[in-house]
């Protein structure tokens, strides 16, 4: 069985850093960040991005290493970036089904004030910016445009929901126990 794994959430929520530990614990497991994508892009290619809109490239991109790790490799997905919006996240999820992957979504709910705090204290680079000139406007632009980004059950064949980034062992043991074909009791879980 081969997983898709989707991370979704609001900018410092720790999906990055969620998935580099899964990759660590899934054997065959590679992760796609659009982070990198966009940073490769604005450093290497700033007169091919688009000066408003969507980031058709940067999407491109994910679209390119995504269709290669499928028809070339046999490894697990983990695709890390915000995948709030509901329509495109569930137009990957069928692509992946119709790939063959069992689909999972981890989502990362925590609260505004903690990611405020988290923001304050990164170091983390802002060469990923096309429009935004700090993290506090990317999470005011997420705020707005994706009030009730929230995961329904049925979205994936499995949903797991961090509500502090520090609580993410159990779902990452959960989740390499899923690619070893071990069945939990729930599907959903929360820490």
């Amino acid at each position: 069985m081969r997983l898709a794994i989707m991370t979704v959430g609001k900018t410092h929520s720790g999906k990055t850093t969620f998935a580099n530990q899964l990759a660590e614990a899934l054997t065959g497991s590679v992760v796609i960040d659009q982070d990198l994508q966009a940073e490769f892009l604005n450093r290497n290619y700033p007169e091919l991005l688009p000066d408003k809109g969507p980031n058709t490239i940067k999407y491109a991109l994910t679209q390119t290493l995504v269709e290669h790790a499928i028809r070339h490799t046999g490894r697990h997905l983990i695709i890390s970036n915000s995948n709030l919006g509901q329509e495109a996240r569930m137009e990957w999820l069928d692509y992946y089904r119709r790939h063959g992957f069992t689909t999972v979504l981890v989502f990362f709910n925590i609260p505004e004030d903690h990611l405020r705090i988290r923001i304050r204290e990164s170091g983390r680079s802002t060469k990923i910016f096309r429009v935004s000139r700090t993290f506090d406007e990317v999470l005011d632009r997420q705020n707005a445009a994706y009030p009730a980004a929230t995961p329904d059950e049925g979205d994936a064949d499995h949903l797991f929901t961090v509500r502090l980034p520090e609580n993410t062992e159990t779902i990452i043991k959960r989740i390499a126990g899923l690619a070893a074909g071990e069945r939990g009791t729930d599907d959903e879980d929360s820490c």
